[in-house]
């Protein structure tokens, strides 16, 4: 049996994501991955100190062997570093090992096998989510500011379009913790695809030998539900039809919303915020053509005040709208930081309940799956909608295979990608359509496929493979 190969993971060490892929490796017998905090890289340290630093902490903490990066198995041949001697560990310390570990000059030999092509020694790249921490937040926002000193916008899908209203460097690294506040959605999100430039470029000179579990590239795209949407049509994946005129043009504002959805016949649409995640900037909204009423359920709550422009913050409890001056407040604001307009596809329910389908898929298969059963039609988990299995929602054997099919669809058309949560509707018709794909979608509790949790077949399917090149 071939070792597994070393796993470095971009991540907030300690949280729920990292503690739960250390716990799997462990179940597994797997040597511990390398955590690589985003709050170093986003001070400005270097990724060469930073993957020091962990390999460092494994010496420490453990056997060297532990730290996964030079442990042959029996059998096979021993890997080959800068400075490594024959006969195993050095007696030199643990800052010595450590630098033998590591690329000591652009292009070094961090990873690299005794055989070339041997899977042995070349390291997982692995990104987590950089949400749930203030910090992180607001360095992201600095990170996008137009007079950031990293502007490296290539990897943003619409980075040419300039935010509006940006906050300077300054300004944004100023920013006070409020609880739920967003404080501006598409400055974070350029931050973050420029993190993302960075790390790709980073760890293609220092780790050239690596590959990446999912590309950087590819989770901005994922990120951005505008590119997302249009990957997935391209692909020939059903998504709900887009908001737009016959001519191409899409809402840009809550006048032109109105317009389109009168003049398209669609008086029920989604208006997500483009880079939003876990329900965070999502609308249900309904527009009586006769009448003119309109009304909206969605997680944005709004403070506002008469001195100063309003807050809007993501509630935990869902908001119910009527009064056509806040929605335009609201659906005004969202367009400000790109958002995207679909059909509302009426979800599948029974006894008055509604569901869609969170379908994980790794290395190309479908896996674990999660069916979330709301009363009202934003189904995320974390709004306290209820956990059923695919069946025990009311879906057929034919129709969870439907599902299956329309997610690993979804996941293929992001090639360079191996994990993905795809959040699967089923229509009226049995018709199943891919409303979000999620490259941070496995923190699933409580879900087992084949006996093991999401990371611990994760773990156990990516290990033996090359994923994304």
């Amino acid at each position: 049996m071939q070792p597994a190969e070393p796993l470095v993971v971009f991540c907030q060490p300690g949280d729920r994501r990292a503690a739960g892929i250390q716990q799997a490796r462990s179940r597994l017998g797997m040597p511990p991955a390398l955590l690589i905090p985003y709050a170093g890289l986003l001070e400005g340290q270097p990724l060469a100190d930073l993957l020091e630093q962990a390999v460092q902490s494994q010496l420490r903490d453990g056997a060297p062997e532990q730290a996964g990066l030079h442990s042959p198995a029996p059998g096979q041949p021993q890997l080959e570093y800068p400075g490594r001697r024959s006969g195993g560990h050095s007696a030199q310390g643990s800052s010595a090992e450590a630098q033998r570990l590591l690329p000591d000059s652009p292009g070094g030999s961090f990873s690299m096998p005794a055989v070339p092509g041997s899977a042995a020694g070349t390291p997982l790249l692995r990104l987590e989510s950089p949400g749930g921490s203030f910090t992180l937040e607001r360095a992201l926002i600095a990170l996008g500011a137009p007079d950031a000193p990293d502007a490296d916008d290539s990897l943003h899908p619409f980075g040419q379009q300039p935010d509006l209203r940006p906050l300077s460097f300054k300004a944004a690294s100023a920013l006070k913790e409020l609880p739920g506040v967003l404080h501006h959605p598409s400055q974070w999100f350029r931050g973050y695809c420029r993190l993302l430039a960075r790390l790709r470029r980073e760890a293609r000179q220092l780790l050239p030998a690596s590959r990446w579990t999912n590309d950087p590239a590819e989770i901005a795209a994922m990120t951005d539900k505008r590119r997302t949407q249009q990957i997935l049509a391209e692909s020939g994946v059903s998504v709900p039809r887009p908001l737009r005129g016959s001519g191409g043009q899409v809402p840009v504002d809550y006048a032109s919303l109105r317009e389109l959805m009168l003049s398209q016949r669609m008086h029920r649409v989604f208006i997500k915020l483009a880079s939003g995640s876990a329900a965070s900037g999502v609308i249900a909204y309904q527009l009586n053509p006769a009448t003119g009423a309109e009304s909206a359920v969605t997680t944005i709550g709004v403070e506002s005040y008469i001195t100063r422009p309003p807050v809007y913050y993501n509630s935990g409890k869902l908001q119910r709208y009527t009064d056509s001056a806040r929605l335009a407040g609201i659906i005004n604001w969202l367009y400000r930081h790109g958002a995207y307009a679909e059909q509302w596809i009426p979800k599948p329910g029974i006894s008055g309940h509604s569901f869609d389908i969170r379908q994980l898929v790794v290395a190309g298969d479908a896996c674990h799956a999660v069916a979330r059963v709301s009363t009202t039609p934003i189904t995320n988990l974390h709004l306290r909608s209820q956990r059923m299995t695919p069946a025990e929602a009311g879906l057929s054997e034919a129709q969870q295979a439907e599902v299956r099919r329309t997610a690993e669809a979804s996941l293929a058309a992001f090639p360079n990608c191996s994990v993905a949560g795809i959040d699967v509707l089923v229509g009226s018709t049995g018709q199943t359509y891919t409303a979000d794909v999620n490259p941070f979608g496995d923190l699933l509790y409580d879900v087992e496929y084949q006996g093991c949790s999401t990371y611990e077949w994760e773990m156990k399917q990516l290990s033996r493979r090359n994923p994304a090149p």
